[in-house]
């Protein structure tokens, strides 16, 4: 089974970029499973309903969020509907789940989202005992387990990865835009990369304009961040699983200018 990750989608262009790609990458690449990190979909902050529609109809099974996850109130709209995940260590009560399990190829597909806590200043649970805690609970009744792990710190993410290898089949990082060069299965058999990426305006610092984000720098005023135009690029990466053993035996990172 081949399985796409598509690094966090930045405002409508983004949304457009992978609505353009996403059908070929599977194609070409003969991927069987897509999950797309969407939080910053909807205008740089938040998803819309439209824009979840679209990010599903572009191909993908799993929308995954994080610390935007509130950003546009129209998510409570649609904050149950089966293919989303926000965080699973907000606190208990919250609307929505962080837990999703689905079925491909004959497979039980469990796609996990947790939130870091270092430097992203929102109030969650622990997300190491959180992700102990479910994954515990998941073996033995799925085939598959896929963590989106949006955390702000490497030291956080590799953290774990290294925590989870072997309970896990795959985990990839989100949130910082940055796709990292450190691809890699670990030593129990778990695949992992620290950031899959962006998939949105490859000019800007982080999908933003760049001159918001220099008198920012320059003033430390709090100046409104805007979306950059022009030129998108996606990011993502393929995850190679195998069909007899359900363990990973491939990743690649993929960008498309």
């Amino acid at each position: 089974m081949r399985i796409l990750a598509v690094g966090d989608i930045v405002g409508e262009a983004g949304v457009r970029k992978l609505k353009e790609e996403l059908p070929k990458i599977q194609k070409e690449e003969n991927i069987d499973f897509v999950v797309t990190n969407g939080e910053n979909s909807a205008g740089g902050m938040g998803i819309t309903e439209k824009h979840f529609n679209d990010i599903l109809q572009a191909g993908t099974n799993v929308v995954t969020m994080g610390n935007h996850t509130w950003g546009k109130k129209d998510i409570f709209k649609f904050i149950d509907h089966p293919q989303l995940l926000r965080p699973g260590n907000y606190p208990k009560g919250v609307p929505g789940k962080g837990l999703g399990i689905y079925e491909c190829k004959g497979k039980k597909i469990a796609v996990l989202n947790f939130m870091g806590r270092i430097d992203i200043n929102i109030l969650t649970e622990n997300p190491f005992l959180q992700a102990k805690e479910m994954v515990e609970q998941l073996q033995g009744k799925v085939d598959i387990i896929i963590v989106d792990f949006h955390a702000e710190a490497t030291a956080e993410k590799i953290a774990m990865a290294r925590y989870l290898d072997g309970k896990i089949t795959i985990i990839f990082g989100t949130h910082t835009h940055v796709q990292t060069a450190d691809e890699q299965i670990l030593p129990k058999g778990t695949a992992y990369i620290t950031d899959l990426g962006m998939t949105g305006p490859k000019e800007s610092v982080i999908g933003m304009d760049m001159e918001v984000s220099f008198k920012r720098f320059e003033t430390t005023l709090p100046e409104k961040y805007k979306l950059a135009i022009g030129e998108c690029m996606l990011n993502g990466v393929i995850f190679d699983v195998d069909d007899e053993t359900n363990k990973a035996t491939g990743i690649k990172r993929i960008r498309i200018n």
